[in-house]
């Protein structure tokens, strides 16, 4: 992809992000409906399920009817973070570094009190098939990719103001959440404080926080913890190289994205931590080669699940793009399909206007335009791709 158009592309998208102040709507928000929650039916498991696919899935936003606020996201902040640290590595501008600083600020002043250690969460209640989460839950993810933004920043501009709050991170992995092994030198971190789930990318994405945090404050206790989550996701590789989604029997199914996320958690893994590249690198190479072989078609299409090619989606794009940049160095042809990515992408989701659509579905397109999952995402993986192509 020209590298002049894609920083239009940057450009056009960031400005129409900063209009909203980076708030807006997201996939599973629909908890937030102010007319849902004036009805009895927000006591209903079964209730809170369908009325969240419902607006997860519509071609029409059906938001503002049913009162529901656009608002900025924790994880949103943190990928528009680690977007403009990109940018200000590419760039090595003054301004770059106040948009960097300035949304790293915005994001230490999300960060939710009374924890071990600081945690971030969804700005909305969701209902998952295994457990409800209400507003406000801290969860691995977003904290993960706090921490993530937090050490990047410690790394290019200050560790003394950055690295303590993403060491913080660690406490709340090791002290809040639920652990879970099935042999004494591997561990599984839990979703939420709440819950008790065996999510693969979930717990490696905590791994690689406490991989990182050690690497840079020199505590191998963290990296010790870190090797055992890698541990207990390479042990569940399947034989052709995928992953379930985690370990319970309704988790069974392999997506793009989230194959991605283990991907890229398990190489920052391998990278940060003593002895970690021999037992690990294997693993993450028959992954690499399953996803890449499996989840993209050969003009860029990126497929949500290996057997099938819809619904097509911004996040498994960018995710994806993300992830090659990051693993560029198992293939030499990583870089060309992340740009053929971007370029499917392009011309399949994006609106003129400045933003990407959700998805593209058989039948229909949902054109709604959200903020975390969609424009947070393709920024921080143009972001990336501009940054790939000026070290290559």
């Amino acid at each position: 992809m020209n590298t002049r158009e894609l920083e239009r592309i940057y450009a056009s998208l960031l400005a129409w992000c900063r209009e909203r102040d980076f708030a807006g709507y997201d996939p599973f928000d629909g908890l937030n409906s102010r007319l849902f929650q004036a009805l009895p039916l927000k006591n209903s498991r079964l209730a809170r399920l369908l009325w969240t696919q419902f607006c997860k899935r519509s071609p029409v936003n059906f938001r503002v009817l049913a009162r529901v606020t656009p608002e900025r996201n924790a994880k949103g902040i943190a990928l528009f973070s680690l977007a403009a640290l990109a940018r200000y590595r590419t760039l090595q501008t003054k301004v770059a570094e106040i948009e960097a600083r300035e949304l790293l600020d915005d994001l230490k002043a999300m960060r939710l009190p009374g924890f071990s250690g600081a945690a971030w969460g969804y700005n909305f209640a969701w209902q998952g098939r295994a457990f409800f989460a209400a507003r406000g839950t801290p969860t691995v993810v977003p904290t993960a990719f706090a921490a993530r933004a937090l050490l990047e920043a410690a790394e290019i501009f200050d560790s003394k103001e950055y690295l303590p709050l993403a060491r913080s991170c660690c406490d709340f992995i090791l002290n809040d959440l639920n652990r879970f092994s099935e042999a004494g030198d591997e561990a599984c971190f839990s979703y939420s404080p709440l819950d008790h789930t065996r999510v693969f990318n979930a717990s490696l994405l905590a791994g690689e926080t406490l991989a990182r945090v050690g690497r840079l404050c020199g505590e191998a206790r963290l990296g010790d913890w870190a090797k055992r989550a890698a541990r207990y996701v390479v042990r569940r590789q399947r034989k052709d190289g995928s992953w379930a989604y985690g370990a319970d029997g309704y988790q069974s199914w392999a997506d793009n994205f989230h194959t991605a996320f283990i991907l890229s958690s398990l190489a920052r893994i391998i990278d940060s931590c003593e002895s970690a590249r021999e037992e690990f690198e294997p693993s993450l190479i028959r992954g690499y080669e399953f996803w890449r072989d499996s989840f993209f078609m050969s003009n860029g299409w990126p497929k949500y699940f290996p057997d099938r090619l819809y619904p097509a989606d911004a996040h498994s794009a960018a995710a994806a793009i993300v992830a090659l940049v990051e693993l560029r160095g198992l293939c030499p042809s990583g870089l060309q399909l992340a740009d053929k990515i971007g370029e499917w992408t392009l011309d399949n989701l994006w609106n003129p206007s400045g933003y990407f659509y959700y998805q593209r579905r058989r039948w229909y397109t949902v054109r709604v335009p959200y903020m975390r999952w969609s424009a947070a995402w393709m920024a921080y993986a143009l972001a990336r791709l501009l940054e790939a192509g000026e070290r290559n």
